[in-house]
């Protein structure tokens, strides 16, 4: 391993570096000629909108922690956060250097196929004369132009919002201008003429003809500008007087309106402009480190949506072909309910659809068995059916209790609405669990059939959200079986009163008391058997491995001789293959057309396997400050099938790329046929 790389330290990856691989990795698709030309546009919208929630959040905790706790160092590689901060903003740079020679790429093979990205400098005579009329009639007229002075001071600069700013003279006296572009303004302007689509972004436009808001101004410099603040915030009870009446949800909605009022953590600006660079840093007290050189722009969501100006019949060869979900596992003039009665169902999203799952929502609604219908939810769709079955149930007489969580971060506005939506209902509606984030996703459904007590239970390792079902990868099932039913019964009852640490399970793993303690023992099981010299296996799938008890309860297995195969999408904290060490540790990450968000857990081999799936990562805030469930997979054709899929995926060698004991990516070498295992789940191929 290299010496130079401080942020790698004996097995051990910084979390923040880490990830800024795997941003890079989503880089790599936006070159990636297995992909459509589109697709990698997307790609590189995804890339930058992942660094601006980076800043926000990870930038903006260490920046916290180290106004706190400065010399503080993190566990693995002995960093503090300060050092941490220097060293992923020299990263950061070069990264964003990378992403400056992508797009330059992919404009120029979007020229090919017909469309133009132009910039001001490049408009014709007759392109700047119609981009100069419609600037005038559509866009000047939503600008508000400030020039500041003891009477206009500086306004506030909102958080990920673009403004344009003027070194101005009139009568030899200097001062500044500025502006913010309306957030109302189309993204993108639509060029008449030529052969070629030729569009322009508002922030271009702005650049070329802003000066025009300055009239009797004469324009010494220019530059636009975004900046990033500091979105890190808790918002724990401790914070508050806890009085009878006190309401959370009021609490946390005035956290999130303070979210854009918090410390500058980046600022992006356009080349040159030199005085107006110094001006804004001492203005908003920030190091040149935090100042990034914008050369193409901020914002590139603009890019997700290209297609629409292409010609329909040409635009599918630039896309990946439509999916179509499988056949559902119950048909659809079948009772999902009663199918669950009388066996397990296994949803794997998005080649199943979710449809499944929401049919039985609305089946339980009515049901005159159904007595009760408990749900967790962290975030949903803005338009969500699974919210109008559970209003449905409210309103036929069913018991309806929701635990939505309001800390989750970027939604805490859309879950704030519908936690009024469902009160409304008649449902119960409950705000997690102290300062426990409440991460798991399941549903409880009981039903009295006679004298007895019957129990539906879901339990799944991705949101209840129609829309990101579609795009991410998560496992479901569906059971009868009577103790998880039991267990979800009391897990809800736990919630309701506050009781999440002095509780047992019959079947399911909870964290913060049982989920890591059973992981680590199904560790332990596997090291032994290594050590008395039996074959010892563990095969994991996780988006991110942090947490370092159980990072080092692998090491000591990967020394007893257990053969440790690890698929992480994001970060991972772990070195393998370093000799004596991590030799029997291997890692790869996939990063293709879906995101990879499914966690699966597998210790032994044949009939001595053992199969989980879960909502938590292998990560300190998951195995110890939520509430996270994994659940056993009882079903032996279902654990064969998750078994087959997990497979697949780690020999995957398109997508997927090798962790090294360097702490670098590698692509995989392609031995044999080549393995795409998006592409072949949704051909309804789940096995080698």
């Amino acid at each position: 391993m290299s010496s130079e790389n401080k942020f790698i330290k004996d097995v051990y990856i910084n979390r923040e570096y880490s990830w800024l691989m795997f941003n890079k990795r989503v880089l790599d698709q936006a070159t990636d000629p297995t992909n459509p030309l589109l697709e990698k546009c997307k790609f590189l919208s995804i890339f930058h909108s992942n660094l601006d929630e980076f800043f926000m959040v990870r930038i903006g905790s260490l920046i916290n922690d180290a106004k706190v706790s400065g010399d503080a160092k993190e566990n693995k590689t002995d960093l503090t956060a300060s050092e941490q901060v220097e060293g992923v903003l020299k990263l950061a740079k070069d990264y964003y250097k990378s992403a400056d020679t992508v797009y330059v790429k992919l404009k120029s093979e979007l020229n090919k196929n017909g469309l133009k990205i132009r910039s001001g400098k490049e408009l014709s005579q007759k392109q700047y004369a119609k981009c100069k009329q419609y600037f005038t009639q559509s866009v000047l007229p939503l600008l508000s132009p400030m020039v500041l002075d003891a009477k206009h001071p500086m306004i506030k600069f909102e958080n990920l919002d673009s403004y344009m700013m003027f070194e101005l003279t009139k009568s030899d006296r200097l001062m500044y201008g500025v502006m913010a572009i309306n957030q109302k303004l189309p993204r993108v302007f639509k060029i008449d003429g030529g052969k070629k689509v030729n569009i322009i972004t508002v922030e271009e436009l702005i650049r070329t003809f802003g000066y025009m808001a300055f009239d009797g101004y004469k324009i010494r410099s220019q530059a636009m500008l975004r900046l990033t603040r500091n979105a890190d915030f808790d918002a724990n009870l401790d914070d508050n007087d806890i009085e009878r009446d006190f309401d959370f949800s009021k609490f946390l909605k005035h956290k999130v309106e303070l979210r854009g009022m918090q410390d500058a953590v980046r600022l992006q600006i356009d080349e040159g402009a030199d005085d107006i660079k110094a001006f804004l840093l001492k203005l908003l007290g920030l190091k040149k480190q935090h100042c990034f050189t914008a050369r193409h722009g901020f914002d590139f969501k603009f890019l997700m949506s290209l297609g629409g100006y292409f010609n329909p019949e040409f635009v599918s060869a630039l896309k990946y072909k439509p999916q179509r979900p499988l056949m559902p596992p119950v048909a659809p003039e079948s009772s999902v309910l009663e199918a669950a009665l009388n066996h397990d169902i296994f949803l794997a999203y998005p080649y199943d659809s979710m449809d499944t799952l929401v049919r039985l929502l609305d089946e339980c609604a009515v049901d005159p068995r159904v007595a009760s219908i408990k749900i967790t939810i962290y975030r949903l769709d803005h338009r969500s059916r699974i919210v109008e079955a559970l209003k449905k149930a409210s309103e036929q007489g069913k018991d309806v209790t929701v635990v939505i969580e309001l800390c989750a971060r970027f939604d805490e506005e859309n879950n704030l609405y519908f936690s009024e939506v469902l009160k409304e209902a008649g449902c119960t509606v409950i705000f997690g669990c102290g300062n426990y984030k409440v991460h798991s996703k399941i549903i409880s459904v009981v039903l009295t059939d006679g004298d007895m007590l019957r129990y539906i239970t879901h339990l799944g390792t991705g949101n209840y959200n129609e829309q990101t079902s579609k795009l991410y990868t998560d496992l479901n099932i569906i059971t009868s079986d009577e103790k998880i039913g039991g267990d979800a019964v009391a897990f809800f009852r736990n919630l309701a009163i506050c009781n999440i640490e002095s509780c047992d399970y019959s079947r399911l793993l909870i964290a913060p008391k049982s989920l890591k303690s059973g992981i680590i023992k199904y560790i332990e099981r596997e090291t032994q058997k290594a050590a008395s010299g039996k074959p010892a296996y563990i095969d994991a799938k996780m988006n991110s491995l942090t947490d370092k008890t159980i990072i080092d309860k692998l090491i000591a297995a990967s020394k007893a001789g257990v053969k440790i195969r690890l698929l992480v999408r994001g970060i991972c904290c772990l070195v393998p293959n370093v000799k004596g060490k991590t030799e029997n540790i291997s890692v790869i990450s996939i990063v293709g057309r879906m995101l990879e968000h499914s966690r699966i857990y597998c210790f032994g081999s044949g009939d001595d396997r053992a199969v989980f799936i879960s909502s938590a990562d292998f990560m300190t805030r998951n195995t110890d400050k939520r509430v996270e469930i994994a659940t056993p997979v009882l079903n032996g054709e279902i654990a064969d099938k998750i078994y087959g899929m997990l497979s697949v995926m780690l020999a995957d060698n398109v997508k997927g790329r090798r962790l090294t004991n360097q702490g670098t990516y590698t692509p995989i070498d392609v031995i044999g046929e080549e393995v795409n295992s998006q592409e072949r789940f949704l051909k309804g191929n789940f096995k080698l």
